[in-house]
């Protein structure tokens, strides 16, 4: 008795890879401006001065305004803020834009004694120019500051 093999036709299954394609990309936009976020927040000519003391914030910050201080190009007594992404001049420059956030945060629902300012400034900025800094949003009711600075090891 001869036994007869039953060859079938296989038939090709493709897959919609749509779906697929479209995730991708919105986790691509999504680390994108992820990226954006924190490079705005850590500028490179800003140098932290070193700190024993310094630590790791313990909670996280919901959407913290900060204020970056450093030297001006070619200039040793002259400081400009970055403000997200912003340059600009300590000064009235720097009131305007804080004006700006308090009315920005008042939209949000948020007022400015919850909110929580960062001030990271170049290991070369004198004190009493972060002091005016302080003051200026001392001025527009923001009340809640945090200052960063580099863990010393040593």
């Amino acid at each position: 008795m001869v036994k007869r093999s039953r060859v079938f036709a296989a038939e090709e299954a493709e897959g919609d890879l749509t779906p697929m394609i479209d995730m991708t990309f919105q986790l691509i936009a999504f680390f994108m401006v992820l990226v954006n976020f924190t490079q705005a927040e850590q500028d490179a000519r800003v140098d932290l001065p070193a700190s024993k003391l310094a630590k790791p914030p313990e909670e996280q910050q919901e959407q913290p305004l900060t204020i970056q201080l450093a030297k001006m190009p070619g200039s040793e007594s002259s400081f400009m803020a970055l403000v997200g992404g912003e340059e600009i001049e300590v000064g009235q420059e720097l009131e305007g834009i804080l004006q700006r956030e308090r009315r920005a945060f008042g939209r949000m629902g948020r007022p400015t004694k919850s909110v929580i300012v960062i001030v990271r400034a170049h290991k070369d900025v004198p004190t009493g120019k972060v002091q005016e800094v302080i003051e200026m949003c001392q001025l527009e009711q923001f009340e809640r500051f945090r200052l960063r600075a580099k863990e010393d090891d040593g």
